[in-house]
């Protein structure tokens, strides 16, 4: 799978999805393999046989209207064709597109299984204009458009969602 794909489906999860039912109907999403990626990092080491590229130090990788900020960035390319298997992004990781904007100490994406799973300390976030979703772990799955948001079983970490109702017309605020 595409790099493009990966982080699209990173940011794809807004907090309307894990509030919403999932829809009959798969939308169609937006290609953006054709456009240019560009990765800028205080460092690079790339091992061909090993099959990754390490991007570190204040990474930014753009593609399109969606950016990645992080320490590091790692990506795993597969054996047979050199299509990204999975790519981690470490520390200080913020996904942004839009309104949209995922924040984790670690996100990780897993082609094969098709999920993207944020986590680390403080809780991961997902923020949607005034909304958002936290706990533990969350893990989108992109081919179902599903996510999956945990407290990890701890009683005192819970799963919080803030969802705000939309403004109405004329609404003078109060009655």
């Amino acid at each position: 799978m595409k790099f493009v794909t990966v982080v699209m489906a990173l940011l794809s999860f807004a907090v309307v999805s894990v509030s919403l039912a999932a829809q009959a109907d798969k939308p169609v999403r937006r290609d953006r393999s054709n456009l240019p990626i560009t990765i800028k990092s205080n460092e690079l080491s790339a091992d061909n046989r090993g099959k990754t590229s390490i991007f570190s130090g204040k990474v930014v990788a753009k593609q399109g209207d969606i950016t990645i900020f992080s320490d590091k960035l790692i990506v795993n390319y597969a054996e047979k064709n050199s299509e990204i298997d999975k790519i981690e992004a470490i520390g200080n990781v913020r996904i942004v597109q839009l309104n949209r904007t995922g924040i984790a100490s670690q996100a990780v994406y897993e082609s094969r299984d098709g999920r993207i799973i944020l986590t680390g300390t403080p809780n991961p976030k997902v923020i949607q204009g005034a909304d958002s979703i936290s706990g533990k772990t969350i893990t989108y799955y992109v081919d179902d458009e599903k996510s999956f948001v945990t407290g990890g079983g701890d009683p005192n970490s819970r799963v919080e969602a803030v969802i705000n109702p939309p403004a109405r017309k004329g609404d003078a605020g109060g009655r």
